[in-house]
């Protein structure tokens, strides 16, 4: 993922969800590999694409493979990013048949997951490529596997929004509310940064533009414009660019491929698409077994 500050926090996302996968599968051991194969027998496998898109999760797979077995030798033919095409190898391993089978469908479950997330990101990606609109993530990711979710949006061209409540100062319409108004909200947040000697930018959402009015005066430093329609986005836009202080604006709600270049070429900085990470349908890929 990108660098940030605390790499550490990340890679132990990674880790220790790759273990967790693992654990979950085998438990006390994959008894139907005990049971049927010898534990001598050496081996190759080859994962393979079964239709079309972006790939993502190859190097996730060569560390499932070696948490399965150190002595696996994996061998990469595509890297993640790349275009696959249907019946295309995409990486083989080699070593004893039994780790092998234990490692099979965790790193289909992972590649698949992430392959599918990349290769829909890069069609928003490439949808809007003629603007210079940024295609963001949200948190709308499946428990557990956030890391994984927004690497491979990464891997698909787009961007990663904060990766937990812990980075970013973003105020929610619920926020707002209880807090009662954008005004008050932002002030609490610019202080309690200045407080806590943060690092973080400050987002607040507006659902008017009678708030969007209200938070330019508070100086935030990027303004999510939620569910306005193209036209109102247009003169949001308008409106933010003809004042001295220029916060960032993102548009989100209610976007898909149906409507995005129309929010893009409004003249926003960034567009959140949840569909990224919620609605993630896998790309189809195969492992197959061969005996040495």
């Amino acid at each position: 993922m990108k660098k940030r500050d605390g790499d550490d926090f990340y890679e132990g996302c990674r880790a220790r969800a790759i273990m967790l996968a693992l654990e979950e599968d085998r438990y006390t051991g994959d008894i139907t590999t005990l049971a049927t194969i010898d534990p001598r027998q050496g081996g190759s496998a080859v994962v393979r694409a079964k239709e079309e898109g972006i790939l993502g999760g190859v190097e996730v797979a060569r560390q499932v493979f070696a948490a399965c077995d150190p002595k696996l030798s994996v061998v990469l033919h595509r890297c993640d990013g790349e275009k696959v095409l249907c019946g295309e190898i995409i990486l083989e391993v080699t070593g004893m048949v039994a780790p092998l089978l234990v490692g099979e469908r965790t790193t289909l479950n992972f590649m698949q997951r992430m392959s599918g997330i990349a290769t829909k990101t890069r069609g928003y990606v490439d949808k809007v490529s003629h603007t210079t609109a940024k295609i963001l993530d949200t948190r709308k990711t499946a428990p557990g596997l956030r890391y994984f979710d927004k690497e491979a949006v990464l891997i698909g061209g787009g961007q990663n929004h904060r990766f937990g409540l812990f980075d970013m100062i973003l105020i929610k319409d619920n926020h707002i509310d209880a807090s009662g108004g954008v005004a008050k909200a932002i002030h609490r947040a610019q202080r309690y940064r200045e407080e806590q000697k943060l690092e973080v930018q400050i987002e607040t959402e507006v659902r008017s533009m009678k708030e969007l009015r209200e938070a330019l005066n508070c100086l935030p430093d990027i303004i999510l414009l939620d569910n306005f329609t193209p036209a109102l986005l247009r003169e949001a836009v308008a409106l933010v660019r003809s004042g001295r202080s220029i916060p960032l604006l993102e548009a989100s709600g209610n976007i898909g491929m149906h409507n995005v270049v129309e929010v893009a070429e409004t003249g926003v900085d960034f567009i959140s698409i949840g569909e990224l990470t919620h609605s993630v349908k896998a790309l189809d890929l195969s492992m197959t077994i061969a005996l040495a």
